[in-house]
């Protein structure tokens, strides 16, 4: 395996938008919920529902607030990442003892970062910069708020549970609600690399999340060469049972995160980015929606064009079809209209 990276000068990126590592269908969703007017007043209404301060209370009395005096190697990796990535407040972050490998991006007015013991347990120091990294493009992103606001509706949604079929709908906007939070993932872990910009730290993280400590037994060949067989499945019924499997999960699977930021730092956004090539902050007010909801289908597109997956490939030849079925009607509607409305019919 890889050593450690030893501390070195990053490259900082002043006024960077968080549209820069951004996964194309995260982004789409983010550009609308932006773009309409007193969304953001309405959310910190509904966010109000959860008791922020008593949610920060409770993190203040239970657990070690990092600062220059506790874990300071923790809050340097979190001024490291706000300075790279020129997010001007630097959150609060607070240590919770728990074994379970965990760390999570908390709040709407004034977001704050937990770590879990077991984080710091399982992880070097470049493998955590890159967690707290993928906790502050969280919060850059403004994912801290939009969590709270899909925790205050699923919460909402089990109470009207009993309606008539309430459960489908509920369902239905679970699994929409869900599928982000897998995106936004995806830009997390790529602001992850951007901050600490090591993608082989990157990686072990990712083969520690799935198999523990023992670096020395496993193999980013052979994890990614796992990811490649879990992509490929086996037949249609393996494609449908994965995609049953992945729709209660929060974060994908770890081989797929471990293939997705090695495919994202090897397909050159993630060069042009470190040349200096991005996306503004002062800029985001022009972001068109259309244009990003046009990037996230081409990102969906290309992603089921590279899968190996029986089952998407099933999929795709459906949707295939009916687009091409689609695109014949709408060339016998613009027929019909050329010749001024009228058709002729054949028996």
């Amino acid at each position: 395996m890889t050593e450690n990276t030893p501390d070195r000068a990053r490259t900082r990126f002043p006024g960077i938008s968080s549209r820069a590592y951004e996964h194309p269908a995260d982004r789409s969703a983010l550009v609308a919920l932006r773009s309409l007017s007193g969304f953001d007043i309405v959310l910190r209404k509904l966010s109000g529902l959860i008791n922020e301060r008593a949610v920060r209370l409770m993190f203040l009395g239970g657990s070690v607030r990092a600062s220059e005096g506790q874990f300071r190697h923790v809050h340097d990796m979190v001024r490291d990442a706000c300075y790279i990535l020129d997010m001007p407040k630097v959150p609060e972050v607070y240590i919770k003892q728990d074994p379970q490998p965990n760390a999570m991006a908390l709040g709407s007015d004034n977001p704050f970062i937990v770590v879990n013991t077991g984080l710091l347990d399982l992880l070097d120091d470049e493998e955590l910069r890159f967690v707290i990294a993928h906790e502050v493009g969280h919060i850059l992103s403004g994912h801290a708020v939009y969590q709270t606001m899909m925790q205050i509706l699923l919460s909402l949604g089990s109470r009207l549970a009993w309606l008539p079929l309430g459960n489908l709908g509920i369902a239905a906007i679970i699994i929409g609600l869900k599928e982000w939070f897998r995106k936004a993932e995806l830009s997390a872990d790529r602001a992850g690399l951007l901050a600490g910009q090591d993608l082989d730290a990157a990686k072990r993280t990712m083969m520690k999340l799935a198999g523990g400590s023992r670096l020395h037994e496993m193999s980013t060949e052979a994890f990614l060469e796992q990811a490649r067989e879990y992509d490929a499945a086996g037949d249609v019924r393996d494609g449908l049972l994965k995609f049953l499997n992945l729709l209660p999960q929060t974060h994908p699977f770890a081989v797929m995160r471990f293939a997705e930021i090695d495919r994202w730092a090897t397909g050159g956004e993630y060069e042009r980015i470190m040349a200096g090539n991005y996306p503004r902050r002062a800029d985001d007010d022009g972001a068109s929606f259309t244009e990003e909801v046009r990037n996230a289908a081409n990102s969906y597109k290309e992603s089921w064009e590279r899968t190996a997956d029986p089952f998407v490939g099933k999929v795709r030849d459906v949707a295939d079809a009916a687009a091409s079925a689609a695109g014949g009607l709408f060339d016998r509607f613009n027929n019909r209209r050329d010749n001024g409305g009228t058709t002729t019919t054949q028996n």
